[in-house]
Protein backbone atom coordinates (compact mmCIF):
# COMPACT_ATOMS: atom_id res chain seq x y z
CA UNK A 1 0.00 0.00 0.00
CA UNK A 2 1.46 3.33 -1.08
CA UNK A 3 0.85 6.66 0.60
CA UNK A 4 0.31 10.18 -0.73
CA UNK A 5 1.16 13.37 1.11
CA UNK A 6 -1.55 16.02 0.85
CA UNK A 7 -0.78 19.65 1.71
CA UNK A 8 -3.69 21.76 2.92
CA UNK A 9 -4.19 25.37 3.99
CA UNK A 10 -6.11 25.59 7.27
CA UNK A 11 -7.87 28.48 9.00
CA UNK A 12 -5.56 29.40 11.86
CA UNK A 13 -7.44 32.47 13.19
CA UNK A 14 -10.56 34.37 12.24
CA UNK A 15 -9.53 37.43 10.21
CA UNK A 16 -10.17 40.80 11.81
CA UNK A 17 -10.73 43.03 8.81
CA UNK A 18 -8.49 42.12 5.90
CA UNK A 19 -7.09 38.54 5.98
CA UNK A 20 -3.37 38.25 6.69
CA UNK A 21 -0.79 35.48 6.49
CA UNK A 22 -1.09 34.59 10.19
CA UNK A 23 -4.77 33.77 9.76
CA UNK A 24 -3.76 30.64 7.84
CA UNK A 25 -1.31 27.78 8.18
CA UNK A 26 -0.08 24.95 6.00
CA UNK A 27 -0.49 21.36 7.12
CA UNK A 28 0.39 17.96 5.67
CA UNK A 29 -1.60 14.74 5.85
CA UNK A 30 -0.87 11.22 4.66
CA UNK A 31 -3.59 9.77 2.44
CA UNK A 32 -3.98 5.99 2.07
CA UNK A 33 -4.95 4.20 -1.12
CA UNK A 34 -8.66 4.55 -1.95
CA UNK A 35 -11.11 2.13 -0.41
CA UNK A 36 -14.24 0.78 -2.17
CA UNK A 37 -16.08 3.61 -3.92
CA UNK A 38 -13.24 6.07 -3.32
CA UNK A 39 -10.92 7.92 -5.69
CA UNK A 40 -7.48 9.44 -5.02
CA UNK A 41 -7.13 12.80 -6.74
CA UNK A 42 -4.41 15.32 -7.53
CA UNK A 43 -5.61 18.93 -7.71
CA UNK A 44 -4.80 20.64 -10.99
CA UNK A 45 -6.72 23.90 -10.54
CA UNK A 46 -8.25 25.55 -7.46
CA UNK A 47 -10.84 28.34 -7.57
CA UNK A 48 -10.78 31.49 -5.44
CA UNK A 49 -14.09 33.28 -4.98
CA UNK A 50 -15.24 36.19 -2.77
CA UNK A 51 -17.78 34.08 -0.85
CA UNK A 52 -14.88 32.38 0.94
CA UNK A 53 -14.28 35.50 3.06
CA UNK A 54 -17.66 35.10 4.73
CA UNK A 55 -16.95 31.45 5.53
CA UNK A 56 -13.97 32.54 7.63
CA UNK A 57 -16.25 34.36 10.10
CA UNK A 58 -18.01 32.84 13.08
CA UNK A 59 -21.79 33.00 13.28
CA UNK A 60 -24.73 31.90 11.21
CA UNK A 61 -24.88 32.45 7.46
CA UNK A 62 -26.23 30.54 4.48
CA UNK A 63 -23.50 27.95 5.15
CA UNK A 64 -21.62 27.05 8.35
CA UNK A 65 -18.43 28.98 9.01
CA UNK A 66 -15.12 27.14 8.77
CA UNK A 67 -13.93 25.87 12.15
CA UNK A 68 -10.50 26.94 13.35
CA UNK A 69 -7.95 24.37 12.30
CA UNK A 70 -10.14 23.16 9.43
CA UNK A 71 -9.42 23.45 5.69
CA UNK A 72 -11.04 26.17 3.60
CA UNK A 73 -13.59 25.23 0.93
CA UNK A 74 -13.24 25.72 -2.80
CA UNK A 75 -14.06 24.17 -6.14
CA UNK A 76 -11.28 22.10 -7.71
CA UNK A 77 -10.43 20.45 -10.99
CA UNK A 78 -8.44 17.30 -10.34
CA UNK A 79 -6.91 14.25 -12.01
CA UNK A 80 -7.66 10.71 -10.88
CA UNK A 81 -4.49 9.02 -9.64
CA UNK A 82 -6.05 5.82 -8.28
CA UNK A 83 -9.61 4.59 -8.28
CA UNK A 84 -11.64 2.01 -6.40
CA UNK A 85 -14.83 3.26 -8.08
CA UNK A 86 -15.72 1.51 -11.37
CA UNK A 87 -16.96 4.81 -12.80
CA UNK A 88 -13.50 6.41 -12.76
CA UNK A 89 -10.08 5.44 -14.08
CA UNK A 90 -6.60 6.89 -13.57
CA UNK A 91 -6.17 9.92 -15.81
CA UNK A 92 -9.82 10.99 -15.72
CA UNK A 93 -10.32 14.71 -15.09
CA UNK A 94 -13.07 15.71 -12.66
CA UNK A 95 -14.53 18.74 -10.89
CA UNK A 96 -15.32 18.51 -7.18
CA UNK A 97 -16.26 20.77 -4.27
CA UNK A 98 -13.26 20.33 -2.00
CA UNK A 99 -10.70 22.40 -0.06
CA UNK A 100 -7.50 24.42 -0.41
CA UNK A 101 -5.25 21.36 -0.89
CA UNK A 102 -3.19 19.59 -3.51
CA UNK A 103 -4.36 15.97 -3.08
CA UNK A 104 -7.63 14.48 -1.84
CA UNK A 105 -9.44 11.21 -1.22
CA UNK A 106 -13.10 11.47 -2.23
CA UNK A 107 -16.13 9.31 -2.93
CA UNK A 108 -16.72 8.83 -6.63
CA UNK A 109 -20.33 9.96 -6.23
CA UNK A 110 -19.04 13.45 -5.31
CA UNK A 111 -17.26 13.93 -8.65
CA UNK A 112 -18.35 15.15 -12.07
CA UNK A 113 -16.23 13.96 -14.98
CA UNK A 114 -14.93 16.55 -17.47
CA UNK A 115 -14.06 16.13 -21.14
CA UNK A 116 -10.80 18.03 -21.81
CA UNK A 117 -11.60 18.00 -25.54
CA UNK A 118 -14.72 20.14 -25.15
CA UNK A 119 -13.12 23.05 -23.26
CA UNK A 120 -10.04 23.86 -21.14
CA UNK A 121 -10.68 21.99 -17.91
CA UNK A 122 -10.25 25.07 -15.69
CA UNK A 123 -13.32 26.66 -17.30
CA UNK A 124 -15.35 24.31 -15.08
CA UNK A 125 -14.38 26.70 -12.26
CA UNK A 126 -15.26 29.87 -14.16
CA UNK A 127 -17.23 30.53 -17.30
CA UNK A 128 -18.61 26.96 -17.38
CA UNK A 129 -18.85 26.63 -13.60
CA UNK A 130 -20.28 28.31 -10.53
CA UNK A 131 -19.59 31.94 -11.61
CA UNK A 132 -21.19 31.32 -14.99
CA UNK A 133 -24.25 29.66 -13.45
CA UNK A 134 -24.52 32.57 -11.00
CA UNK A 135 -24.73 35.06 -13.86
CA UNK A 136 -27.06 32.90 -15.94
CA UNK A 137 -29.51 31.97 -13.19
CA UNK A 138 -29.50 35.38 -11.49
CA UNK A 139 -30.50 37.04 -14.75
CA UNK A 140 -32.94 34.35 -15.80
CA UNK A 141 -34.88 34.05 -12.55
CA UNK A 142 -34.52 37.48 -10.93
CA UNK A 143 -33.16 40.13 -13.30
CA UNK A 144 -35.27 39.05 -16.29
CA UNK A 145 -33.91 41.79 -18.59
CA UNK A 146 -35.96 42.58 -21.66
CA UNK A 147 -34.69 43.88 -25.00
CA UNK A 148 -34.07 47.61 -24.82
CA UNK A 149 -33.85 47.76 -21.02
CA UNK A 150 -30.76 49.08 -19.22
CA UNK A 151 -28.74 46.58 -17.18
CA UNK A 152 -25.94 47.72 -14.87
CA UNK A 153 -23.39 45.40 -13.27
CA UNK A 154 -20.45 46.24 -11.01
CA UNK A 155 -17.21 44.21 -10.91
CA UNK A 156 -17.86 44.06 -14.65
CA UNK A 157 -14.46 42.59 -15.55
CA UNK A 158 -14.76 39.83 -12.95
CA UNK A 159 -15.82 36.21 -13.28
CA UNK A 160 -19.54 36.85 -12.71
CA UNK A 161 -19.96 40.45 -13.81
CA UNK A 162 -18.37 39.95 -17.23
CA UNK A 163 -20.83 37.16 -17.99
CA UNK A 164 -23.84 39.04 -16.63
CA UNK A 165 -23.21 41.83 -19.11
CA UNK A 166 -22.55 39.58 -22.09
CA UNK A 167 -25.63 37.43 -21.45
CA UNK A 168 -27.79 40.54 -21.08
CA UNK A 169 -26.38 41.92 -24.35
CA UNK A 170 -27.23 38.67 -26.12
CA UNK A 171 -30.81 39.26 -25.02
CA UNK A 172 -30.89 42.74 -26.52
CA UNK A 173 -30.42 44.85 -23.38
CA UNK A 174 -28.29 47.97 -23.09
CA UNK A 175 -25.48 47.16 -20.66
CA UNK A 176 -23.37 49.48 -18.50
CA UNK A 177 -20.51 48.10 -16.41
CA UNK A 178 -18.64 49.50 -13.44
CA UNK A 179 -15.04 48.35 -12.98
CA UNK A 180 -11.86 49.43 -11.24
CA UNK A 181 -9.51 51.41 -13.45
CA UNK A 182 -9.07 52.43 -17.07
CA UNK A 183 -7.56 49.09 -18.17
CA UNK A 184 -10.49 47.06 -16.88
CA UNK A 185 -13.04 49.53 -18.23
CA UNK A 186 -11.39 49.41 -21.64
CA UNK A 187 -11.54 45.63 -21.65
CA UNK A 188 -15.21 45.62 -20.64
CA UNK A 189 -16.28 48.11 -23.32
CA UNK A 190 -13.92 47.05 -26.10
CA UNK A 191 -13.53 43.29 -25.72
CA UNK A 192 -16.77 42.31 -23.98
CA UNK A 193 -18.98 44.69 -25.93
CA UNK A 194 -20.67 46.58 -23.09
CA UNK A 195 -22.27 49.85 -24.17
CA UNK A 196 -20.31 51.78 -21.52
CA UNK A 197 -18.11 51.18 -18.48
CA UNK A 198 -17.60 53.54 -15.55
CA UNK A 199 -14.43 53.63 -13.45
CA UNK A 200 -15.41 53.12 -9.80
CA UNK A 201 -12.25 54.96 -8.71
CA UNK A 202 -13.28 58.18 -10.46
CA UNK A 203 -14.51 60.81 -7.96
CA UNK A 204 -17.30 61.61 -10.43
CA UNK A 205 -18.41 57.98 -10.68
CA UNK A 206 -22.01 58.64 -9.61
CA UNK A 207 -22.49 61.44 -12.11
CA UNK A 208 -20.88 59.44 -14.90
CA UNK A 209 -23.13 56.48 -14.16
CA UNK A 210 -26.19 58.73 -14.34
CA UNK A 211 -25.02 60.12 -17.68
CA UNK A 212 -24.49 56.60 -19.02
CA UNK A 213 -28.03 55.62 -17.99
CA UNK A 214 -30.21 58.47 -19.32
CA UNK A 215 -33.31 56.27 -19.18
CA UNK A 216 -32.59 54.96 -15.70
CA UNK A 217 -31.71 51.41 -14.65
CA UNK A 218 -34.06 48.46 -15.06
CA UNK A 219 -31.78 45.70 -13.74
CA UNK A 220 -28.85 46.08 -11.37
CA UNK A 221 -26.89 42.91 -10.71
CA UNK A 222 -25.44 43.49 -7.23
CA UNK A 223 -21.96 42.09 -6.60
CA UNK A 224 -20.26 44.95 -4.78
CA UNK A 225 -22.44 47.20 -2.57
CA UNK A 226 -20.81 50.29 -1.07
CA UNK A 227 -20.44 53.42 -3.17
CA UNK A 228 -21.64 51.73 -6.36
CA UNK A 229 -24.95 50.76 -4.75
CA UNK A 230 -25.35 54.31 -3.45
CA UNK A 231 -24.90 55.61 -7.00
CA UNK A 232 -27.30 53.05 -8.47
CA UNK A 233 -30.22 53.39 -6.04
CA UNK A 234 -31.54 56.81 -7.19
CA UNK A 235 -31.34 55.68 -10.83
CA UNK A 236 -33.51 52.59 -10.46
CA UNK A 237 -36.68 52.75 -12.51
CA UNK A 238 -40.11 51.70 -11.24
CA UNK A 239 -40.32 47.89 -11.15
CA UNK A 240 -36.52 47.54 -11.42
CA UNK A 241 -35.08 44.16 -10.42
CA UNK A 242 -31.95 43.75 -8.30
CA UNK A 243 -30.44 40.26 -8.03
CA UNK A 244 -28.10 40.34 -5.02
CA UNK A 245 -25.37 37.71 -4.88
CA UNK A 246 -22.49 39.64 -3.27
CA UNK A 247 -21.48 42.82 -1.45
CA UNK A 248 -17.70 42.49 -1.60
CA UNK A 249 -17.09 46.14 -0.66
CA UNK A 250 -18.07 45.33 2.93
CA UNK A 251 -16.66 41.83 3.38
CA UNK A 252 -13.71 43.01 5.48
CA UNK A 253 -15.57 45.66 7.49
CA UNK A 254 -15.21 45.29 11.26
CA UNK A 255 -18.37 47.23 12.11
CA UNK A 256 -21.33 49.03 10.58
CA UNK A 257 -20.53 51.62 7.90
CA UNK A 258 -19.97 55.21 8.93
CA UNK A 259 -22.46 57.91 8.06
CA UNK A 260 -26.24 58.18 8.22
CA UNK A 261 -28.50 55.14 8.16
CA UNK A 262 -29.52 54.58 4.54
CA UNK A 263 -32.22 52.03 5.34
CA UNK A 264 -35.15 54.51 5.38
CA UNK A 265 -34.23 55.85 1.93
CA UNK A 266 -33.81 52.30 0.60
CA UNK A 267 -37.15 51.12 1.95
CA UNK A 268 -38.88 54.23 0.64
CA UNK A 269 -37.52 53.50 -2.85
CA UNK A 270 -38.52 49.84 -2.60
CA UNK A 271 -42.06 50.94 -1.79
CA UNK A 272 -42.53 53.94 -4.08
CA UNK A 273 -40.84 52.33 -7.11
CA UNK A 274 -42.12 48.77 -6.53
CA UNK A 275 -38.54 47.47 -6.63
CA UNK A 276 -37.62 43.80 -6.42
CA UNK A 277 -34.49 43.09 -4.36
CA UNK A 278 -33.82 39.36 -4.21
CA UNK A 279 -30.77 37.84 -2.61
CA UNK A 280 -29.77 34.42 -3.85
CA UNK A 281 -27.22 31.65 -3.45
CA UNK A 282 -26.31 29.89 -6.68
CA UNK A 283 -27.08 26.47 -5.20
CA UNK A 284 -30.76 27.45 -5.25
CA UNK A 285 -30.63 27.11 -9.02
CA UNK A 286 -28.59 23.91 -9.27
CA UNK A 287 -31.33 22.39 -11.39
CA UNK A 288 -30.39 24.88 -14.13
CA UNK A 289 -26.78 23.61 -14.33
CA UNK A 290 -27.15 21.16 -17.26
CA UNK A 291 -29.11 23.66 -19.34
CA UNK A 292 -26.62 26.40 -18.45
CA UNK A 293 -23.60 24.32 -19.47
CA UNK A 294 -25.21 23.43 -22.78
CA UNK A 295 -26.14 27.05 -23.56
CA UNK A 296 -22.80 28.49 -22.44
CA UNK A 297 -20.96 25.87 -24.49
CA UNK A 298 -22.89 27.00 -27.57
CA UNK A 299 -22.14 30.68 -26.88
CA UNK A 300 -18.44 29.97 -26.42
CA UNK A 301 -18.24 27.83 -29.55
CA UNK A 302 -19.89 30.62 -31.55
CA UNK A 303 -17.56 33.26 -30.11
CA UNK A 304 -20.48 35.12 -28.53
CA UNK A 305 -19.06 35.05 -25.00
CA UNK A 306 -15.51 35.84 -23.93
CA UNK A 307 -13.76 35.31 -20.62
CA UNK A 308 -10.51 36.14 -18.90
CA UNK A 309 -8.54 34.27 -16.22
CA UNK A 310 -6.17 35.60 -13.56
CA UNK A 311 -3.83 32.68 -12.86
CA UNK A 312 -1.23 32.21 -10.15
CA UNK A 313 0.88 29.09 -9.70
CA UNK A 314 1.39 27.09 -6.51
CA UNK A 315 -0.51 26.40 -3.31
CA UNK A 316 1.58 29.05 -1.52
CA UNK A 317 -0.07 31.68 -3.75
CA UNK A 318 -3.57 30.99 -2.44
CA UNK A 319 -3.43 33.56 0.35
CA UNK A 320 -1.87 36.52 -1.53
CA UNK A 321 -4.14 35.82 -4.50
CA UNK A 322 -7.18 35.73 -2.22
CA UNK A 323 -6.33 39.07 -0.61
CA UNK A 324 -5.63 40.62 -4.01
CA UNK A 325 -9.02 39.44 -5.27
CA UNK A 326 -10.84 40.97 -2.29
CA UNK A 327 -9.05 44.26 -3.00
CA UNK A 328 -10.02 44.16 -6.68
CA UNK A 329 -6.46 43.62 -7.87
CA UNK A 330 -7.40 40.55 -9.91
CA UNK A 331 -8.38 40.80 -13.57
CA UNK A 332 -10.86 38.08 -14.49
CA UNK A 333 -11.57 34.75 -12.83
CA UNK A 334 -8.99 34.03 -10.08
CA UNK A 335 -7.44 30.57 -10.37
CA UNK A 336 -4.56 28.73 -8.72
CA UNK A 337 -2.69 26.35 -11.03
CA UNK A 338 -1.09 23.41 -9.25
CA UNK A 339 -0.30 20.91 -12.01
CA UNK A 340 -0.81 20.27 -15.73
Amino acid sequence: MSQTIARSILLNARPEGWPKEGDFRMAAQTLPDPGPGEVLLQSLWLSLDPYMRGRMNAGASYAPGVELGAPLPCEAVARVLKSADPGFAPGDIVVVHDFWRDHMLRRGRDLRKLDPVLAPVQTALGVMGMPGLTAYAGLRHIGKPRAGETVVVAAASGAVGALVGQIAKLGGARVVGVAGGAEKCGYVARDLGFDACIDRHDPQMAGQLAAACPNGIDVYFELVGGAVWSAVLPLLNPFARVPVCGTIAGYNDMGPPLGPDQSPALMRSVLTKSLTLRGFIVSEFAVDAPEFRDQMGQWLAAGQVRYREDVRAGLDQMIPAFVAMLAGRNFGKTLIHLAD
